[in-house]
């Protein structure tokens, strides 16, 4: 989860610039949450106080509607009679790291992320996506190696998952779509070796930066941890109320798998 935050804050100000160059430093003092953060926190709330996921999207975007939704999410979560709108943009798989280090085994992981993801990305792409970090994450925290976690997703979602992060350097163009953002997120998160080099190779890409990272930080965080200077940089950029909520996942999480 602090994976996936971290990926959104690093990648927040690279979204609409062009790609950073390397040697620049991975947090700036203007580096911020957006709403990535603001959603994976709401995943978080859901699986700790068995809140249902449409309820508490619907409350986090309430509560901070100054970040930059997407036009469809603000129309549903302005509507709580409103249902899902087969989207398979990458919002379902972006939210969705929570819930890879929550669950006791991979088919609750994948059970949970289609019910994330449902409520709003109901189309089969949307519902993959988030299912396929989740599954990616899972087998990250069991320690599998990256090549292994890429046979299972290729296996098991039909991701090719073929181009490696040269090929992305070269082919990759900005879109928000999951078929186009979760392939190379869960490929960098897997070929890089440490959590700094995933960062670098996504705030180095032309993409939908914010969330890419989002995506791989999650991936990254259950192979490598999250550097003590990125989390500590991370929590200055949260408000209080977001740090107790990740304080007490961590905790209670914890407590899950003893």
């Amino acid at each position: 989860m602090l994976g996936a935050i971290a990926g959104d804050i690093i990648g927040s100000i690279h979204e609409f610039g062009p790609p950073a160059v390397p040697g620049t430093p991975l947090i700036k003092p203007h580096s911020h949450y957006t709403d990535d953060t603001v959603l994976t926190s709401a995943t978080a709330r859901c699986l700790l106080d068995g809140v249902d996921y449409a309820t508490a999207y619907r409350d986090a975007y309430q509560a901070n509607r100054n970040h930059s939704w997407g036009l469809r999410f603000m129309q549903w979560g302005d509507d709580p009679d409103r249902g899902p709108y087969n989207s398979f943009g990458n919002g379902s798989a972006m939210r969705v790291s929570p819930i890879g280090f929550w669950t006791g085994s991979l088919e609750d992981a994948l059970r949970e992320a289609e019910r994330s993801a449902a409520v709003t990305h109901d189309h089969p792409e949307g519902i993959r996506g988030a299912q396929a970090t989740a599954h990616a994450i899972v087998l990250a925290r069991t320690g599998a190696t990256g090549e292994a976690i890429l046979e299972a997703v290729r296996e098991h979602h039909s991701y090719a998952l073929d181009e490696s992060i040269p090929v992305i350097q070269r082919t990759l163009r900005h879109n928000e779509i999951c078929q186009g953002t979760v392939p190379p997120a869960i490929r960098i998160a897997c070929e890089a070796t440490s959590f700094e080099e995933v960062m670098e190779v996504c705030i180095g890409l032309d993409a939908d930066t914010d969330t890419l990272a989002c995506i791989a930080g999650g991936i990254a965080e259950a192979r490598f941890g999250v550097p003590a200077w990125i989390r500590e940089a991370v929590m200055e950029r949260l408000d209080p109320q977001q740090v107790q909520l990740i304080e007490r996942f961590y905790q209670e999480a914890a407590a899950r798998a003893a």
